[in-house]
């Protein structure tokens, strides 16, 4: 099924293509520090201020050590789509409703030019921001113990930086055949919110099989801030849009990513509480 491929998938609809040929030989393209300034007293203010100066974040090059080029290029990529996300977030309006489930979770949508139609999920979850956190940045090495379609981390650069491969099983009767994605994944802690954004890339280690379409996703991002009413609880948001490649009616991807977003905070809260269950037993 599908619901288990997008899961945390990040990315832009456009392959990346640029060359960081030509840039100074110690240009580092990473804006944490930019970024660091702009956290303001709450996650709102933080939004909102990263929409009005990307452009200035976008053109600042910040010096670092260590780093080659073609991972430079992968922390810009990672950077981009946070920026990128995080500015179609912050539009309010032109939203449609697509699904609400029984417990309240939301999934709407939108189509942007250039990019085509995205899909946001709104829900509440039980947990702090910091151990949903914990489970979907700090332990994304674990990633594959409950999402399976996480096969491997092909590179990891940096704390906040890595590049994913996911694959994808056919949807029962084949109607959607075998996908897979290779992503750049960038998170980011900002004030009480956290981030997990990226884009879809292409890796060395990863071209691509005979077998399976190479598809792309993005401009994705989750993020997680308390709840204004419980500061115990999160309010979770994942923006996701997926190019799937081939000839697939509309109706079809709609109803896919719709329910594929829906489940994805079912097998979350799942994960969990199984956690929850394994520190009790272990307290015990």
């Amino acid at each position: 099924m599908l619901p288990a491929t997008f899961k945390l998938c990040a990315g832009i609809s456009y392959l990346h293509t640029r060359n960081m040929t030509g840039l100074r030989k110690n240009a580092m393209v990473t804006i944490h520090h930019e970024l660091n300034r702009l956290a303001g007293p709450g996650p709102s203010n933080w939004i909102s201020q990263v929409r009005r100066r990307s452009s200035l974040l976008s053109s600042r090059i910040i010096e670092e050590e260590g780093y080659s080029e073609e991972e430079m290029s992968y922390l810009k990529q990672g950077e981009d789509a946070l920026q990128k996300a995080i500015s179609i977030l912050s539009q309010q309006d032109g939203w449609t409703i697509e699904t609400v489930a029984a417990n309240g979770d939301k999934v709407l949508s939108k189509v942007l030019p250039d990019i085509g139609k995205v899909f946001k999920l709104e829900v509440l979850l039980e947990q702090h921001p910091d151990n949903l956190y914990q489970e979907l940045v700090g332990n994304m090495e674990q990633m594959g113990e409950w999402n399976p379609n996480v096969k491997q981390i092909l590179q990891k650069i940096g704390q906040d930086t890595m590049v994913t491969h996911e694959v994808a099983a056919e949807t029962p009767g084949n109607v959607v055949g075998p996908r897979d994605f290779v992503s750049v994944r960038c998170a980011k802690r900002r004030g009480s919110s956290c981030f997990l954004a990226g884009m879809s890339t292409q890796h060395a280690k990863m071209p691509e099989q005979r077998g399976v379409v190479r598809a792309e996703n993005g401009p994705t991002c989750i993020v997680m801030k308390p709840c204004a009413e419980d500061p115990n609880k999160t309010k979770f948001t994942w923006l996701l849009s997926i190019d799937l490649k081939g000839w697939i009616p509309k109706t079809i991807i709609n109803k896919v990513l719709s329910q594929t977003q829906v489940d994805f905070a079912n097998h979350l809260r799942q994960r969990m509480a199984n956690n929850v269950s394994m520190e009790m037993a272990h307290a015990c």
